[in-house]
């Protein structure tokens, strides 16, 4: 999947703008960024489901949305809320989905079965879908987003209404897809789904700011992410604010994280162990994560941000 200059415009608001992107076959590769960002909006010029504005977009080897109506048999399209139907039984719902994305009566009886096993409903089959838990209801939407067995999935932040631990097994599912040769593209603002991802996208207000492997992406901030331990941290916080070259301070239970503009060695250890002069302070350098990335690369003009949740 390629994507040149891609663009698009709603009247006067560039929503996403003249993105460059390429994903590698049975690639899980992410989409992080904030509400807003232009998360969906890539993901439904992709899929075909909207028009872009400018650019070039080629998926499974079709040109987009020239041939969108040929990709949407080989795709598999999952969004946040879930969309089957409430008043049908999770059998029901698979059977449906089986006939609509022209399985034989046979073909889509033998594929029900096997997804029912697969994902955990085996015994819940006759149950209604509106009846099932948050995680039991994603769980079922990608076994319905997967009946045909599509060579690429699009997943448009998928567990935004689930808990952790249900976040982790879908995840799991997601890894077992891949590892069959399914491509997945996948938006989310959690980190740690992000740093799940084989490569990652960073989105900021309809840009891609940032792309590669978390790996990659965390080691360009090597040597500019410190620790700080004290016992004032609220007071330490605004001395490091109001610090020349200190991008962001996040408070994280009794101590400090620190992302600094350049790397500076012991330099930048030193100066902020200057400035916190009187407040018994340890400061110490610590890996960068992807947290750090994010706020290094949506950093907005106007000074250091206080946080790092995006």
């Amino acid at each position: 999947m390629r994507a040149s200059g891609m663009s698009k415009d709603f009247g006067g608001l560039r929503a996403v703008d003249g993105m460059d992107l390429g994903v590698a076959r049975g690639q899980v590769y992410g989409f992080l960024g904030p509400n807003g960002s232009g998360k969906s909006t890539s993901i439904r010029m992709l899929c075909g489901l909207l028009t872009p504005s400018a650019g070039r977009i080629e998926v499974l080897g079709l040109r987009i949305p020239e041939q969108a109506e040929a990709l949407r048999r080989r795709i598999g399209y999952m969004t946040q809320h879930f969309s089957l139907f409430a008043d049908l039984t999770v059998r029901e719902n698979l059977e449906f989905l089986a006939a609509i994305q022209g399985l034989s009566r046979r073909a889509g009886a033998r594929r029900v079965d096997e997804l029912l096993r697969e994902y955990r409903f085996s015994d819940r089959a006759g149950q209604l879908a509106g009846a099932l838990s948050g995680g039991e209801k994603q769980r079922l939407a990608l076994a319905g987003a997967v009946i045909h067995r599509p060579e690429l999935l699009f997943l448009d932040e998928p567990t935004s209404a689930v808990d952790p631990e249900l976040r982790r097994d879908f995840w799991e599912k997601l890894f077992e897809l891949a590892d069959g040769g399914t491509t997945i593209l996948v938006s989310t603002h959690y980190m740690d789904e992000a740093e799940r991802c084989h490569r990652l996208a960073i989105l900021d207000r309809g840009r891609l700011v940032a792309d590669g492997s978390p790996a990659a992406l965390t080691g360009t901030l090597s040597g500019r992410t410190l620790e700080v331990c004290c016992a004032q941290p609220r007071q330490a916080k605004q001395r490091l604010l109001a610090l020349p070259g200190v991008l962001s301070v996040a408070q994280i239970g009794n101590s400090l994280r620190v992302l600094v503009a350049e790397r500076q060695g012991s330099g930048a250890a030193a100066r902020i162990g200057q400035a916190l002069a009187g407040l018994a302070a340890q400061v110490r350098p610590t890996r960068p994560n992807l947290e750090d990335v994010f706020v290094a690369v949506t950093r907005r003009d106007g000074g250091p941000a206080g946080g790092a949740t995006p």
